[in-house]
């Protein structure tokens, strides 16, 4: 049978470790928090994008058209088929 100071040792032991592990998981819950509240924003911030991306249209872009070098050369007059 174990001594009462060989319990008290093996209390003491598991309190601590207790209390260890309820601090990582209070430290947990703050960062879960932290985190849902980003999510928060960040999804007020896409619905406001959104809101406003439709009243915003933007012009579709021309290609810049290729510029033609043989345009100066002179071009050979064509030859008639028979």
């Amino acid at each position: 049978m174990a001594t009462a100071k060989q319990i008290q040792f093996r209390l003491k032991q598991q309190k601590k470790k207790l209390q260890k592990a309820t601090k990582e998981v209070t430290a947990t819950k703050a960062n879960v928090k932290k985190l849902e509240n980003q999510l928060k924003k960040a999804k007020a911030a896409e619905k406001t994008k959104k809101k406003a991306a439709p009243k915003k249209k933007a012009a579709p872009k021309k290609k810049a058209a290729p510029k033609k070098k043989a345009a100066k050369k002179k071009a050979a007059p064509k030859k008639k088929k028979k």
